[in-house]
């Protein structure tokens, strides 16, 4: 196993500031757009693209070995980006210097697939920021990125995605004494806001009736970084998954997930447009994981956090197919 990181290149976690676009892998100046929200406070309910279709719908998933699947194997080993930051998903144990999760779980069934039984020995990982996903999938740094990362229509035109193993929200974390931030209301006025670059947090908050709300944005790398800015007093609240929002209390007991979730916001293994032959074999993966090691690995690493954000049978979605 190899660890490298690639390095947030937008500006160093500077309170209210953003990476630049380009950056963050976009197209344009094209305006922000949650993955689901649109009213703050409002029933939460799955994005829609253009075309009629949910963007968790992905390619019927296969066995077979295309151009990507043989490229992985020729260079017997698999390039994943990762977070080293995401405590139950994507973290470094201290105790073990390892990159352990969720997340890294379902990395070592793809890498076992793929290159075999000694496949999870072949993994390379390069932790990532948020903002640097999609940037680090166009140009070939990765073979793909599993990192708690968002299906939504707008990255569709950027990358392509597994079916969906995860589904969470965004959700709002405060501390549990003095909390100033209520809710998506009338609280947030002036107060300060964290999340990280390039999310769906930051869509979201950028969106027309959430930016009315009045918030002041303390823009990071990784949504860690706002659990230090809360530790710190320089954020009232931060906004981020509920899945990371529940990793994010357990680390630390002074701070809570409070309300309900804004989005519905499936997660899915993101990988390069052209490699649809990886798709579908990730999709095979998932198949079979679903079957027995996603419970398995939720309740080792989730199910004591959770703070029921998956209900009461939490169960991998269902995959959807568009072909």
């Amino acid at each position: 196993m190899l660890v490298t990181t690639v390095p947030h290149t937008g500006p160093a976690g500077s309170p209210g500031t953003a990476a630049p676009e380009a950056a963050r892998g976009g197209t344009g100046a094209a305006p922000a757009r949650p993955a689901s929200a649109s009213v703050p406070g409002a029933e939460p309910k799955p994005e829609k693209c253009q075309d009629g279709h949910y963007p968790a719908e992905s390619l019927k998933p296969s066995g077979a070995s295309g151009d990507a699947v043989k490229r992985i194997k020729k260079k017997g080993k698999l390039v994943v980006g990762v977070d080293q930051n995401s405590y139950l998903w994507g973290y470094r144990d201290p105790a073990t210097g390892k990159i352990e999760g969720f997340d890294i779980d379902l990395v070592k069934a793809i890498a076992r697939d793929l290159l075999g039984g000694t496949g999870p020995d072949k993994i390379t990982y390069r932790t990532i920021p948020t903002d640097q996903r999609i940037p680090a999938i166009r140009s070939g740094d990765v073979d793909m990125v599993v990192r708690t990362m968002t299906i939504n229509c707008e990255r569709l035109d950027q990358v392509a995605f597994s079916t969906a193993y995860f589904q969470a929200g965004q959700q709002l974390v405060v501390p549990k004494k003095r909390a100033r931030v209520k809710g998506f209301d009338s609280s947030m006025r002036g107060k300060r806001v964290c999340y990280s670059s390039g999310s769906t947090a930051e869509e979201m908050m950028k969106s027309p009736r959430y930016a009315a709300l009045g918030a002041k944005p303390v823009v990071v790398p990784n949504q860690l970084d706002c659990l230090v800015r809360l530790q710190l007093g320089e954020a009232d609240a931060t906004v981020t998954d509920s899945a990371l929002g529940a990793g994010l209390a357990a680390q630390d007991p002074s701070v809570e997930l409070i309300g309900e979730p804004e989005t519905v916001e499936p997660y899915g293994v993101a990988m390069n447009l052209e490699d649809k032959d990886l798709v579908r074999r990730v999709n095979k993966v998932l198949e079979d994981y679903r079957k027995d090691k996603w419970k398995s690995s939720y309740d080792r690493w989730l199910a004591d956090d959770m703070m029921g954000t998956e209900g009461k049978k939490p169960a991998p979605p269902e995959p959807l197919y568009r072909d």
